[in-house]
């Protein structure tokens, strides 16, 4: 496994080693041991999983009560993952990090506590699997809007194709949300 540093400050992308043959690959998703060398938790609270349709924007998305650390990855497909600085006492506030995770590549982007997390489905029929350190709290759950020109995301699709849900079209403007301190 190879751990990176991104752009913003505490953002992993995780490269496992993957071993390929006639039958097809084999790596590790998650070894405890590996990961907290890494600096990630060793405790995971909650798993999720979903399936998108190409063009699906999902996010921006956090939550200010009961904050989530997240380690995200593709099992199928591939996307454009995102994770936006929302600390307002950070240097890198509002600027974001955009790599392609795929089935194929096997990476991985740990996602810490206090960034909004985002992902364009860019193939037909995306797997996406994350890992949290706290439970999904509705009443603390905030979304920035995925085309917020302050932030500046290159998404590779035109908003007239971008497939968005309501509340993710509702989402803040980032100088309106209410974010970390």
């Amino acid at each position: 496994m190879k751990v990176s540093e991104t752009t913003l400050p505490g953002v992993l992308l995780i490269t496992p080693r993957i071993f390929r043959d006639e039958r097809g690959a084999f790596y590790e998703s998650w070894n405890q041991r590996g990961m907290v060398e890494a600096g990630l938790p060793a405790t995971w609270v909650q798993d999720n999983f979903s399936v998108s349709r190409k063009n699906v924007v999902r996010g921006i998305h956090y939550q200010v009560i009961q904050p989530q650390g997240k380690l995200v990855r593709v099992t199928h497909g591939a996307a454009l993952d995102v994770a936006v600085d929302l600390r307002r006492s950070s240097p890198a506030f509002g600027q974001h990090v955009a790599v392609e995770l795929s089935g194929e590549n096997g990476q991985m982007l740990w996602i810490p506590a206090g960034f909004g997390h985002a992902f364009l489905a860019l193939s037909e029929g995306v797997g996406f699997a994350y890992k949290t350190t706290d439970y999904y709290c509705p009443a603390g759950e905030r979304t920035v809007v995925w085309n917020d020109a302050e932030i500046g995301i290159p998404w590779p699709v035109d908003q007239a194709s971008a497939i968005v849900a309501e509340k993710d079209r509702k989402g803040a403007q980032l100088r309106d949300a209410e974010v970390f301190a």
